[in-house]
């Protein structure tokens, strides 16, 4: 299998702080990962240590167990057996689409060419496109050229740089989906660096999210989403209701009402207890622990968010509710817990 391990990677451009500082990730063979973070937490300079565009300084680069970066170890870009999907596809505009894919077979003679990007043109559902140029091609089809480009050489990884950026929203979509399903065919494992959470989300077996050059946390995105690792990871994967609680076995109280808890702590326990707004329930005034006001409301067609200022608190609090809506800014609601919750230290006390 070609599982790819990054162990202890250290990197600097100069005699600052690392951007990447003692970064541990494993990505079983495969499977799909995605890397989230905020700019200039080192996505792009992992993606570059692990291509060998970049040596590291200190750590190991490992896929399917070959070495390919570490103590007096460092194999070229063009001996790791790694493809690479960059942004907008950066396809050869004076070479055809079948020039394209093929630019990588050097070690296959013309006949095995021809039946391989054949086949990588069946595979990206692009059967006869082998004669066109890039300039007619549109941009979702040049995407898909681009991941045969990388695929053609049966590369043991392949690295997606942003790939879906430059589409627009209708496209993006469909194209995810696609190129999820390539991989998943191809048998080749995957790492896509992306600013987009739902893109994560919704695409990778697995999400690690960086943190000063560090991995803050990897999990499938169900346990990201639901089991965060700290409050700061909760707020940056998706939106996070955060209120200081107290926990009493495996429930916490706190201004909004009493919730069970995903983990019980030992006795009694002070902290931030994490929601998530689908969690939180528009009710009835009086009918529930909690009311407030409501200060805004934001539409998004399947659903909204409601800002309230709930009594007691000294912050408002995010609601997702499907529409239609009958609320409005100024309205007097209540506010009711559904689900499980978790309860962190709170740091910052």
């Amino acid at each position: 299998m070609n599982e790819l391990e990054v162990r202890q990677v250290v990197t600097a451009y100069g005699p600052g702080a690392p951007v990447l500082d003692g970064l541990d990730l494993t990505v079983p063979g495969g499977s799909l990962a995605a890397v989230l973070g905020p700019s200039g937490c080192g996505k792009t300079t992992l993606l570059r240590v692990i291509a060998g565009f970049l040596k590291a300084d200190a750590g190991t680069v490992t896929v399917g167990g070959r070495l390919l970066g570490g103590p007096g170890v460092h194999l070229p870009p063009e001996r790791r057996r790694i493809g690479i999907v960059p942004q907008e596809g950066a396809l050869f505009p004076h070479l055809s689409v079948a020039r394209n894919i093929a630019f990588g077979l050097t070690d296959v003679d013309r006949a095995g060419r021809r039946a391989r990007v054949a086949e990588m043109l069946d595979l990206v559902g692009l059967p006869g496109y082998g004669d066109r140029m890039p300039h007619e091609l549109s941009g979702g089809q040049q995407q898909r050229v681009a991941l045969a480009r990388a695929l053609a050489p049966r590369p043991h990884l392949v690295l997606l740089d942003e790939p879906f950026s430059a589409l627009d929203s209708g496209l993006r979509g469909a194209v995810r989906a696609e190129v999820r399903a390539m991989l998943r065919e191809s048998g080749a494992t995957g790492l896509l660096v992306t600013h987009d959470q739902q893109e994560a989300l919704s695409t990778a077996d697995l999400v690690a999210v960086l943190r000063h050059g560090r991995v803050a946390q990897c999990a499938t995105p169900q346990d990201l989403y639901r089991r965060p690792v700290d409050p700061w990871v909760a707020s940056f994967v998706g939106e996070a209701v955060i209120v200081p609680g107290t926990a009493d076995k495996d429930v916490a109280t706190t201004a909004l009402g009493r919730i069970p808890l995903a983990t019980a702590p030992q006795g009694l326990q002070d902290g931030l207890v994490l929601l998530r707004p689908e969690q939180l329930q528009l009710a009835e005034p009086q009918a529930v622990d909690s009311e407030g006001v409501v200060t805004e409301v934001r539409f998004f067609g399947h659903d909204a968010m409601v800002t309230v200022a709930v009594d007691g608190l000294d912050r408002t609090v995010d609601i997702r509710t499907p529409g239609p809506l009958l609320v409005a800014p100024g309205h007097r609601v209540g506010v009711r817990l559904t689900g499980e919750a978790t309860l962190h230290p709170d740091t910052a006390a």
